[in-house]
């Protein structure tokens, strides 16, 4: 079975709502006016009880008119469009009287009815309303006046209003429908909006939006919240086309020095010293290459690890003496002090192995860009609910107006002044990647020939 269309749903969905409505409606109509018609002619009924029983009186087990040929000629000669049917019958149910305008007729007398209620009954195929009051001499009861009133008119009245329901229902309906699929057509035109979009929108075209709606409704919303989503994903493909540019430039450029140097060897003899030259030459861009590869990796590999986190308590102190301790070499070789400045152990709850690659990470770059016999210090501190680890030396700084741009991938400040400090340019990204991982707050202050400071700031 073929599913409706969204705008078809949306206008069935109003027309059975709206049906139940207009259904509740129309009974509740129809008994309001049955119910009317009823109590107009009960009324009725009941002043003509009250007025005939003033014109009576009840002497020696009779039931006399006070002014039997005045009230019969008012009987007969009274036009009404629901008159009223007189009858007075005996103990026993036996006609005694009637009024003219019964002619050849009989008013039915039900014994088994309560008196003084009204009731429906029949004069002759005619539907009446009718009610029995009982006359009494002293404490017996002699008689009864019956008193009755047709309900055909009403009858018909009440047929007609049903039919005039019956046959506006479904027109009524149907109109409802077709009134609201064109306003749910209108109401959904940002959608068909977004399905336009969407068809045109391609790796290579990536520039399209969707039109807002002028009402700030849910459709203005959902178009919004799509808008966005498309700006972030555009962002996001532009910097893995950038990032995927960077890595291919970054890993061809030791390649081809690999490539040029071994083309240049091998173009004559050369003596050992040379080769050997050339080949530790070509070992450290293969180094180089491998270190590239690494961090690249590790950027991939952490993109989206929340869920692989292992948590647990780690000794900022231990750590950061132990980084000092592995990276001795580099530091004994540019003949640089290490200050470690802890006035107690510190302990926070984080992943030991990924901070470590942040701290190592921090402190190769503060040594590769501070001056021999330069400075490096560790504080750890608290200050409300935070624990504040801060990495600063006293080398070469970055410009303020690089400070914005050395998280990028790549990115390497004034890297052409310095071409004696090698990098890839991938470190401060790996860092900062890690940082927003380990939701540790990530703070870098510098000054150029003055130095850099690094923030590191855990939330309790």
């Amino acid at each position: 079975m073929q599913q409706l269309s969204f705008k078809n749903r949306i206008a069935s969905n109003y027309l059975i709502s709206t049906a139940l409505l207009i259904f509740v409606v129309f009974c509740v109509i129809y008994a309001i006016v049955r119910f009317s018609i009823n109590i107009k002619v009960n009324n009725d009924i009941k002043i003509e009880v009250a007025r005939h029983l003033r014109e009576i009186e009840v002497k020696e087990n009779c039931v006399l008119l006070i002014r039997e040929k005045q009230w019969k000629k008012i009987q007969f000669n009274k036009v009404e469009i629901s008159p009223a049917f007189i009858q007075f019958v005996d103990e026993l149910g036996a006609l005694v009287d009637k009024s003219p305008n019964l002619k050849q007729k009989k008013l039915n007398y039900y014994p088994e009815a309560i008196n003084n209620v009204l009731f429906d009954g029949k004069l002759e195929n005619t539907s009446v309303r009718q009610i029995q009051v009982p006359l009494y001499q002293n404490t017996k009861i002699i008689g009864f006046m019956i008193i009755a009133m047709s309900v055909e008119d009403s009858v018909m009245v009440l047929n007609n209003l049903f039919f005039i329901l019956v046959v506006a229902y479904p027109l009524i309906l149907l109109v409802l429908f077709l009134i609201a699929r064109f306003i749910a057509g209108r109401s959904i035109k940002p959608i068909s909006s977004i399905i336009h979009t969407a068809n045109i929108i391609t790796k290579d075209n990536l520039k399209s939006r969707i039109s807002l709606p002028q009402n700030k409704d849910e459709l203005h919303l959902l178009s919004m919240t799509i808008n966005n989503l498309l700006d972030r994903v555009e962002n996001a493909i532009e910097r893995e086309k950038q990032f995927t540019s960077d890595a291919s430039h970054e890993l061809r450029t030791p390649l081809a020095v690999i490539k040029g140097t071994l083309e240049v060897l091998i173009r004559k003899p050369r003596n050992q010293e040379e080769y050997k030259e050339k080949i530790d030459f070509c070992i450290n861009e293969v180094n180089r290459l491998n270190l590239l590869v690494d961090e690249l990796l590790l950027l991939a590999r952490f993109e989206n690890q929340r869920q692989s986190l292992k948590l647990e308590n780690v000794s900022l102190n231990a750590l950061f003496l132990d980084i000092i301790s592995r990276n001795s070499s580099i530091i004994n070789v540019k003949k640089i002090q290490c200050e470690a400045m802890f006035a107690k152990d510190f302990h926070v709850q984080t992943d030991a192995y990924l901070f470590s690659i942040v701290v190592n990470n921090i402190l190769t770059n503060a040594v590769k860009y501070s001056k021999t016999n330069g400075l490096i210090s560790f504080t750890i501190t608290e200050e409300n609910d935070k624990t504040i680890c801060t990495i600063a030396d006293n080398g070469i700084g970055i410009a303020t107006e690089d400070l914005k741009k050395i998280f990028d991938q790549f990115y390497r400040s004034k890297a052409n002044e310095h071409p004696e400090i090698k990098g890839t340019g991938l470190g401060l990204s790996i860092v900062k990647r890690l940082c927003t991982l380990l939701q540790i707050d990530l703070r870098i202050e510098s000054q150029e020939n003055v130095g850099t400071k690094v923030i590191l700031s855990f939330t309790k």
